[in-house]
């Protein structure tokens, strides 16, 4: 039986943003993925949960923004569990339910230089495959360098991808809308009404 390749996009997603759906679409075609699964994070490690916006919004947000495309899915595994949510734990939940499939993780090369601080990132990097998008400004050669040190360390699977440069942060349109500034084509307009209809990052304190 022909084993499935799957996709995963994680992050914050507070918002979910254009560049984030450019990426997932990306990696699907160009590494012949049957689905991308969205799943946004519950409560990360690296980031200071009290300005993290309520996990039932940025789960609404992300289902808007992926609707519309058929090999997009979203799950809420993170934004369900107790406590601190880690990658590794995600990772290997997945694995259990699909002995039938090959996980591949998207993320931005300024991420692979961090993941020496992610939890159990040795085991991580022997547990699935990457799918890793170039940054702009960082050193190409510098990057074959680190994929190849991983993978001769942990018997890592890491591919780059070349894909359009979409600069877009969620940072920015965050401080977009505090600023009354306009956020059109930097998100998808179903999750710009959102944002406008919940009020969100209106104040300093995201909720």
């Amino acid at each position: 039986m022909k084993r499935k390749k799957i996709g995963i996009m994680g992050g914050t997603f507070d918002p979910v943003h254009n560049g984030h759906l450019v990426l997932a679409e990306n990696a699907r075609i160009k590494f012949n993925l049957d689905k991308i699964l969205f799943i946004p994070t519950g409560k990360p490690p690296h980031k200071d949960n009290n300005y993290i916006t309520s996990n039932i919004h940025r789960y609404n947000m992300t289902l808007l923004a992926i609707n519309s495309n058929p090999y997009y899915f979203l799950s809420s595994i993170e934004t369900q569990r107790e406590g601190i949510t880690y990658t590794i734990d995600t990772i290997k939940y997945l694995k259990t339910k699909s002995n039938s499939t090959d996980f591949y993780f998207i993320l931005g090369s300024d991420s692979l230089y961090q993941i020496h601080k992610w939890k159990d990132y040795e085991e991580l990097l022997s547990l699935c495959n990457f799918i890793v998008a170039k940054r702009k400004g960082l050193d190409d050669r510098k990057l074959e360098n680190r994929i190849k040190e991983l993978s001769q360390l942990y018997n890592s699977n890491i591919h780059i991808l070349e894909s359009p440069l979409i600069e877009i942060s969620s940072t920015e349109i965050r401080e977009r809308v505090k600023n009354r500034l306009s956020i059109k084509y930097l998100v998808p307009k179903a999750v710009e009404l959102y944002i406008n209809k919940n009020n969100l990052y209106k104040e300093q304190d995201l909720k």
